[in-house]
């Protein structure tokens, strides 16, 4: 495992949102903006200042580096609280918008905890989820299920780095209007490509 390369814990959210947008950005390197990933880079440069703070018995650290060794996951957190009395790590993870259907950025959160528990050998069983649109904390409990996905999704994201493989498009008009890598994806075109025989009928008859 030492040899592998370590796998960013935003890859986990990519694929749960869509493995097709996970291998384009982890595979093969691709990346494109628009304005809801401008607006959420904006968001963590303001809050990704590194620095500490302390507070009614709370201790901030922000833009806290993590790793966990056990699954290979690599990542820095927003912020991370210490409560008192027994310091146990908290963290708090920013998203622009507003919380979703899906558990993406849950399994992202978790991620975080995992990487917690390792680095500072106690368990970490909440979290939360600050969403620009509500402003406001969203808790997250890392239940068994949410760690079992969490799990899952990063033996998914491992074995398809492994293999170096990109899932073919499935057109989803909802989830494609959100993807910044529409343009590169193409899932309207290519999830149901022309057939040769039709293209060849074509131009004989033409």
């Amino acid at each position: 495992m030492d040899d592998e390369e370590p796998i960013p814990l935003s890859a986990l959210q990519h694929h749960l949102f869509c493995p097709r947008q996970c291998a384009l950005i982890h595979v093969e390197r691709q990346w494109a903006e628009n304005a809801s990933t401008a607006e959420g880079r904006l968001l963590h440069e303001r809050v990704d200042q590194p620095g500490r703070s302390h507070r009614d018995r709370v201790r901030t650290v922000r833009s806290l580096p993590l790793r966990c060794r056990r699954l290979n996951l690599i990542g820095v957190a927003d912020v991370v609280e210490f409560q008192a009395p027994d310091r146990r790590p908290y963290p708090v993870e920013f998203k622009r918008g507003r919380p979703k259907a899906h558990r993406a950025d849950e399994v992202q959160l978790c991620a975080q905890a995992l990487c917690l528990e390792e680095m500072f050998g106690q368990p970490v069983m909440e979290g939360a989820l600050f969403y620009g649109e509500k402003r406001r904390r969203m808790p997250v409990a890392f239940d068994t299920d949410l760690r079992t996905l969490t799990e899952r999704v990063a033996a998914d994201v491992r074995a398809m780095i492994d293999q170096g493989r990109t899932p073919p498009p499935v057109h989803e008009p909802s989830r494609c209007r959100q993807c910044s890598l529409v343009d590169l994806c193409q899932p309207r075109r290519l999830a149901a490509p022309p057939s040769v025989a039709d293209w060849l009928r074509r131009h004989l008859r033409d």
